[in-house]
């Protein structure tokens, strides 16, 4: 492979030879140092602030699923964080490396599948805020009754999500390869003349399918959700339910409308790059990278969304770092649960049976005589309460498809203390 020419000595070269190419895989010939060493800085940021944050967010929402109270917005939540923990742990780096060299060195396969694998996930991001938007919705119109998801119907919404998403991008995929132009080799978007037109109204129906529709059923079906919140109810149950459903629309609608504002700027150097005249001015280098890098902070502004706004993802991330410190058993044996469970569950975080309830069920045995032994082992068991154990032991729990079950806490203590 041949050297690349000097970029001080040569800028105006490349300027001139480089402005017919369409560039593709995060690969920017630039006559600037510092963005070079810029931009690749503020993607190891934002991948290291990302990757952090989701897995946070996937480490409660999995501990959450594996106690038996994951529900279909969770799962949605879930399927989000992968799509940004993915970009964040294969892509920002890629991009990075691809920012900081003046030649395309990753190969062939990450040039081919850089920009396909970046807009995948992307436009699964795009379709689950609308699924999200949708349960939400369903959600908030009637918050006291429960709406229930198979998990094969779970498991087929993120299925069909992440196939559409794939298919979405495929040209990209199609025309992206690694040429030797100019004594360099560069990563660009080479489309043969039969599909110029093809790809032409590509570059304009990608945007509207993957940022504008999705932006827009997300929006009016958040609208509705909140205006359903607004409908206060006279009991207190109902209140309380209308209230928790509203928070959980603010945060969600909090995280379309982050995403919209940071991929705004993406799609404008999109746009403007796909539709360039011949002969008209070139998006500015700096404009380009940093569109780039506000697309990748969207996967770590999301998670910190969720653990500042949510109480509930507080309280969880509280349990899960207790959950963890205390998985393990010590030497002296670890402390049992009712039954038979060795595992300490951590504060604030939902169970079958309320903390109040599994407090006192938890106080230690107080000694007693033999004489008061003798007594309860002779004390029958009514035939009453015998029958209310056992519903209570065999009734399967209400709350499994809560979006956020943890909160019927609060009621399940109510009752424990009357």
């Amino acid at each position: 492979m041949q050297a690349a020419p000097s970029a001080d000595s040569n800028s105006n070269t490349m300027n001139v030879s480089f402005a017919h190419l369409h560039f593709a895989g995060g690969y920017l010939p630039s006559d600037s140092k510092d963005w070079r060493t810029i931009v690749p800085a503020l993607l190891v940021a934002v991948c290291l602030v990302g990757v952090v944050g989701n897995l946070c967010v996937i480490g409660i929402l999995l501990h959450s699923a594996w106690k038996g109270r994951s529900s279909m917005i969770q799962s949605l939540i879930l399927n989000l964080s992968l799509a940004d923990f993915s970009l964040l742990l294969f892509s920002a780096p890629a991009r990075a490396i691809a920012y900081s060299k003046g030649v395309w060195d990753l190969g062939w396969f990450v040039c081919k599948s850089s920009d396909w694998f970046i807009h995948t996930c992307m436009a699964a991001k795009s379709l689950t805020i609308i699924a999200v938007a949708k349960v939400c919705f369903m959600y908030a119109s009637s918050p006291a009754k429960q709406v229930s998801f198979h998990n094969c119907t779970i498991w087929s919404i993120v299925a069909a999500i992440w196939a559409v998403a794939s298919l979405l991008p495929l040209p990209e995929w199609l025309f992206s390869t690694t040429r030797h132009h100019a004594g360099v080799d560069m990563c660009i978007m080479d489309v043969p003349a039969v599909a110029e037109e093809f790809m032409s109204m590509f570059g304009k129906l990608y945007p509207l399918l993957v940022f504008c529709l999705p932006l827009l059923f997300a929006c009016f079906y958040f609208w509705r959700a909140y205006g359903r919140c607004q409908n206060r109810g006279t009991k207190t149950q109902k209140l309380r339910n209308q209230i928790r459903s509203k928070q959980l629309t603010v945060m969600l609608l909090s995280i379309a409308l982050t995403s919209a504002v940071l991929w705004l700027p993406e799609w404008i150097a999109w746009l403007w790059v796909w539709h360039r005249k011949a002969g008209g001015p070139t998006p500015p280098q700096g404009f380009l990278a940093l569109s780039q890098v506000l697309m990748f902070s969207i996967s770590s502004a999301n998670p910190l969304i969720f653990l500042v706004m949510s109480e509930e993802f507080k309280a969880g991330l509280k349990g899960f770092w207790k959950w963890t410190m205390t998985k393990h058993p010590t030497a002296s044996g670890s402390q049992e649960l009712p039954g038979g469970n060795s595992e300490v569950l951590p504060d604030n975080v939902p169970s079958l049976e309320s903390p109040t309830c599994r407090a006192e069920s938890e106080k230690p045995a107080v000694p007693t005589s033999g004489r008061e032994k003798g007594e309860k082992a002779d004390m029958p068991i009514l035939p009453d309460v015998e029958q209310f154990w056992h519903e209570r032991d065999t009734a399967p729990p209400a709350q499994d498809n809560d979006p956020i079950p943890w909160e019927h806490e609060d009621q399940e203590t109510e009752r424990c203390e009357k």
